[in-house]
């Protein structure tokens, strides 16, 4: 969305041409008039709902900024909510929205949906945690009973597809809401004459429960390459579904929240944030980090002595610091993304130790052996700083991949997320470590 383009908006706004609006609006995918109201005020965005109908008003509010949502949410009012909005959502969307309001607002929105049906489904919902494929799920979906003849079966799609913008899945349940497979469309053509549906269904279809962290959904999703998963409660019966496109804003979400909890945002920022929600993201790592410096400090001031007779020793503190974080920070990064795509287990910890152990020792062997050849020209063959420099590296480099292979695993075991490992955690322990392997190699040495 170009400046230009930003700027007729709001001058036409302004000067309050409702017509010449909605022709400028006209053929824009709701995602490009999403991405124009997140540029503009919300009271300018609320002229501009006003003139959208109200199928293309619901898709423009869930794809606007969520940020920006808020504060558009809090200038409708209840009513105008249920009637514009909610009842011109799938379920799934509707719910995503009400989790966004106060507990007194979601009341004011249910009392005034007009879809008694929808206002329950929507309720019933909202009980899910968030987290779970309950709370993503919707309740839109095509369903016919195994029993239902071919005739039958086909009258009662089409009813239901009417009510439907996407269908993914025809899905077979039996008497009691069971579910029992999938209907392939295809068997409509080449099986017309088939008497019952479960004679064609394809059975035991893949499905997920309630309680299904999303996490899983999405690798369920993945592995299977589906485009949309059932969900089914405690009993089975099929109460919705989970679709692609749903759970891969979800993953999305998480990822970013994991790449700034690496990076050492304590919680999720945007670059339009203001200055104090940004500030206060960023300041506790720091404050730790400016800890770990401080103890930094004070194990080398406990050699003034040491590095009086070896001067040298402190060209190589940054280097021994930089390595030992930058192999912790490796070692937790592979062992988080293992974790978050289940190729690897927190069963396997001792082998997983392992094997990094033997990756630290090749790596260790060949940053020490280049660093000795170094100072072995540099200072020969006499000087301690060609010994203790190498020996600190390679013991750095083996404590840093153990120690970051080891903390994101029993994080994991501890429920905590492993992703905090990777960040300036890891970096500040290795880096204090380090330096006290240093000083500790040198002393012994000297």
């Amino acid at each position: 969305m170009n400046e230009e383009y930003i700027a007729q908006a709001r001058h036409l706004i302004e000067e309050k041409d409702p017509e010449a609006l909605k022709d400028l609006l006209g053929g824009l995918h709701p995602a490009d008039i999403a991405e124009l109201c997140n540029d503009l005020d919300p009271e300018e965005a609320r002229y501009l709902y006003l003139l959208l109908n109200n199928d293309t008003a619901a898709d423009v509010l869930m794809l606007m900024d969520e940020d920006r949502r808020k504060e558009y949410l809090e200038l409708i009012p209840p009513e105008t909510l249920a009637k514009r909005f909610v009842d011109h959502m799938d379920t799934d969307d509707a719910v995503g929205l009400m989790r966004e309001l106060d507990e007194e607002k979601q009341e004011e929105v249910l009392a005034h949906i007009e879809d008694i049906e929808q206002a329950g489904d929507i309720v019933d919902l909202l009980k899910y945690d968030e987290k779970t494929a309950g709370g993503l799920m919707g309740t839109e979906m095509v369903l016919v009973n195994e029993n239902w003849s071919m005739p039958e079966c086909l009258k009662e799609m089409r009813q239901q597809a009417e009510e439907l913008d996407d269908i993914y899945y025809v899905y077979v349940i039996d008497d009691d809401e069971r579910l029992r497979g999938i209907f392939p469309l295809k068997k409509m053509i080449t099986s017309p004459s088939v008497s019952k549906v479960k004679h064609v269904m394809q059975k035991d279809p893949i499905s997920v429960h309630v309680d299904t962290p999303i996490e899983d959904v999405a690798q369920a999703i993945e592995k299977y390459d589906l485009v949309a998963i059932p969900v089914v409660d405690s009993i089975g019966r099929l109460v919705g579904q989970i679709t692609v496109d749903d759970v891969m804003d979800e993953v999305r979400e998480q990822s970013e929240r994991d790449y700034q909890l690496a990076s050492g945002l304590s919680q999720d920022v945007e670059t339009d944030d203001n200055v104090l929600r940004q500030t206060t993201a960023r300041l506790p790592w720091l404050l730790i980090g400016m800890i770990g410096g401080i103890g930094n400090s004070m194990i080398l001031g406990n050699f003034d002595s040491t590095f009086a007779a070896h001067p040298e020793m402190a060209l190589y503190i940054p280097l021994i610091g930089g390595t030992g974080g930058n192999v912790g920070t490796q070692s937790s990064a592979i062992v988080v993304q293992g974790l978050a795509n289940s190729s690897l287990d927190v069963k396997n910890t001792f082998r997983q130790i392992s094997k990094e152990a033997v990756v630290a020792l090749i790596n260790a062997s060949i940053i020490s052996l280049l660093v000795y050849t170094y100072n072995f020209i540099r200072f020969g063959a006499t000087a301690t700083v060609t010994y203790s420099v190498s020996i600190s590296l390679f013991a750095v480099v083996m404590f840093a991949s153990i120690f970051g292979t080891l903390v994101p695993m029993t994080l994991e075991k501890l429920k905590i997320d492993p992703a905090i490992a990777t960040g300036p955690f890891i970096a500040i322990t290795n880096d204090i470590i380090g330096m006290m392997l240093y000083m500790g190699i040198t002393v012994l040495l000297s």
